[in-house]
């Protein structure tokens, strides 16, 4: 995969559907080489080719499954390798337990702290140190409106994810590397489906395009803020979570998960 002096190259994490795969796809347009990482081999591959025809750009695949610690380090590698530079990291892969907490087996509880927490971690590490170094450089970390709500351990991970996105934002600013934190809500993708969560789990106001919340992502990271809320509903509800009692709020736990 060669790079001239002009390129720019963005790792996408979670690229083969919903957001991740906006992700890809807006980036190449504004002409990005792309790095895609995802589990599925073969489809990562055919989303690949179908960006590098649309865009005509370079797309490199890397399967990795970012719950196996081995191959998770293969992308950490990616990312830490300064004769190749990734300007930009999204870590947008992720999935949901529909199930409550002691309904969930713990190995699945740990499957997906691993993905939303471990991984968006050390790959952030390792992004972050040579971007620094270099003083340019940018990392959208994808989290979640629920993470302003009780909703249990998903909503836990993503309140990490916040905390550690706004910190970065604040301490890497002065080096020149910017990050942005993505809150969306209920999104038209394929997320709530492998979930086996019904549409009609939720009221229809509430579900987000999900082009037009990566536009707006895209937007709001080159404008270096801290967060993008994407849609006016979930800008209401993220601000009225910080002012309604948890013990009220967790009446609601049941929305989206039928």
């Amino acid at each position: 995969m060669s790079r001239t002096a002009s390129s720019r190259t963005a790792l996408v994490t979670g690229p083969t559907a919903g957001i991740g795969r906006s992700f890809a796809h807006q980036l190449a347009q504004q002409g990005y080489d792309l790095v895609l990482v995802a589990r599925d081999a073969a489809r990562l591959e055919a989303e690949a080719e179908e960006l590098r025809t649309a865009y005509d750009v370079l797309v490199e695949v890397l399967p990795a499954d970012l719950t196996d610690r081995g191959q998770l380090a293969a992308v950490e590698a990616r990312l830490a390798d300064a004769a190749r530079p990734v300007d930009l990291l999204v870590n947008d892969a992720g999935f949901g337990l529909k199930k409550r907490f002691l309904d969930n087996s713990v190995e699945d509880e740990q499957a997906m702290l691993d993905v939303l927490v471990t991984a968006v971690m050390r790959l952030s590490h390792a992004a972050l140190a040579p971007m620094s170094q270099r003083g340019s450089g940018g990392i959208i970390n994808v989290s979640s409106v629920a993470s302003f709500l009780p909703r249990g351990s998903y909503s836990a991970a993503k309140a990490w994810v916040n905390s550690f996105s706004e910190w970065a934002h604040y301490e890497y600013a002065s080096q020149g590397v910017g990050v942005t934190c993505l809150c969306p809500g209920f999104t038209k993708t394929e997320f709530h489906e492998r979930m086996g969560v019904r549409r009609d789990s939720a009221p229809e106001f509430l579900w987000l395009d999900a082009d037009e919340l990566v536009a707006q992502a895209l937007k709001d990271h080159a404008r270096g803020k801290a967060f993008s809320i994407p849609g006016a509903q979930y800008k209401a509800i993220s601000t009225a979570a910080r002012l309604v009692p948890t013990s009220v709020l967790q009446r609601f736990q049941a929305l989206g998960r039928k």
